[in-house]
């Protein structure tokens, strides 16, 4: 019988070709929805050494961690922690947690990343009752009223900040009428959180969920929650156990400490990605959230005249229900938004993004976000923005528009 050499068992396909050089990533200026550019200082806390589940560094960071998270969300709730993922993750924690089989959840649709929800609680076997607006207005708090006392849902669910049209969604007063029909508030604040206002505890919001890569400046990747002992006592009560583990918020909870008992391993944390969310909350604490915010809304209030100037439209026309950290910037008729965008990327090295969802192939999106909530990157995008307008539609006739901005 023929023998197998040891050469010819170790024999492998060759190494691909494209690794053999080496990566180069160019510097781009991210002024889109998200992600956003991250500073020196975040950046350089990624290139710290990886540490195991158990280290004792890991934990006075993750420690620290949960301090700044409180105090970007306002909140005094012990259950406050990341999600591995990007935000997404942690609309699925939220939901995946809240909701049984034929629970009733209410969610207000106008954008997007309802839509998500929407899909999300159907899947988990929710009975899912929705209330639809248009994309550019918020719900009053007086249909918000009627549509709880109509459906009586378990939860209702909330945008806070739509990325996709740049519409605000006022919440005070939401919380408190959802605590009067025995209903838990969930709020996606993904690109609204340190932007605008926002009071989780003052606010009666049970649910929350943000995006590290949006106003806060650090990567993907990690996700932001904060529940209330309210709906944490919803949690434990489950007549069975959350469907997925990855997302079970009482063993997750557990590992970031937030229960007062012996910590267990649920899964490998990304360390590098807590390192660097650690030093961006620290930027937010060092600023403070009132100069956070003050910040962008000036950034927007220049963005918003120079459009203007140019002769654009915002998508969202009613200024007290705009996001200042995403504006959608109307299309004008004849105008190639892609070619656009590319023009400012290939020249500028500057995103200018498309639309999502309502403002699809109607809007462009431009965000104020991390590094770029500077009046200096401001002005920069809108003189990118118009040389690339120009470049590529030579004919387009720049007039000042008629109150819109």
């Amino acid at each position: 019988m023929d023998t197998v050499s040891e050469a010819d068992k170790m024999k492998f396909t060759p190494p691909p070709a494209s690794l053999r050089n080496p990566l180069i990533i160019p510097e781009k200026i991210m002024m889109g929805p998200g992600p956003s550019n991250c500073s020196k200082r975040v950046l350089t806390a990624m290139t710290n050494t990886v540490l195991s589940n158990f280290h004792a560094e890991l934990f006075r960071t993750m420690d620290e961690v949960k301090d700044g998270l409180r105090y970007i969300f306002q909140t005094e709730n012990l259950a406050t922690m990341c999600v591995s993922g990007s935000a997404h993750a942690g609309m699925e924690a939220m939901l995946s947690n809240l909701l049984e089989e034929d629970d009733r959840v209410l969610i207000a649709v106008n954008g997007i990343w309802a839509e998500r929800a929407v899909e999300m609680s159907m899947r988990y076997g929710a009975d899912v009752r929705t209330i639809e607006g248009p994309p550019d207005r918020p719900f009053s708090l007086e249909t918000l009223a009627k549509a709880i006392e109509l459906h009586q849902p378990k939860c209702l669910f909330l945008t806070h900040g739509d990325s996709s049209s740049g519409l605000l969604q006022p919440l005070e007063g939401v919380g408190q009428i959802c605590h009067q029909h025995d209903c838990l508030l969930i709020v996606d604040a993904v690109a609204s959180l340190c932007g605008v206002p926002f009071y989780m505890d003052k606010w009666e919001i049970d649910a929350v969920y943000t995006g590290a890569q949006k106003v806060l400046g650090a990567p993907p990747g990690i996700t932001p929650i904060s529940i209330s002992p309210k709906a944490l006592n919803v949690i434990r009560n489950r007549r069975t156990k959350s469907k997925v583990f990855y997302w079970d918020l009482l063993l997750l909870g557990n590992y970031w400490g937030c229960y007062d008992e012996p910590k267990r391993y649920h899964h490998t944390v990304a360390s590098n990605l807590i390192f660097a969310l650690r030093e961006a909350l620290a930027q937010i604490a060092e600023d403070g959230l009132e100069t956070q915010i003050k910040r962008r809304n000036e950034c927007a209030q220049i963005l918003y005249e120079g459009l203007g100037k140019m002769g654009l439209e915002i998508f969202v026309k009613d200024p007290r229900h705009r996001l200042p950290t995403v504006t959608g910037i109307m299309i004008p008729k004849g105008v190639d938004w892609w070619k656009v965008s590319q023009y400012a990327m290939n020249n500028f090295s500057l995103e200018v993004q498309g639309g999502l969802g309502p403002t699809f192939g109607k809007a462009w999106r431009v965000g104020i976000m991390g590094e770029c909530s500077t009046v200096q990157k401001i002005h920069f995008y809108l003189y990118g923005f118009k040389e690339s307008l120009k470049a590529t539609h030579p004919d387009y006739v720049f007039e000042e528009s008629n109150g819109f901005h």
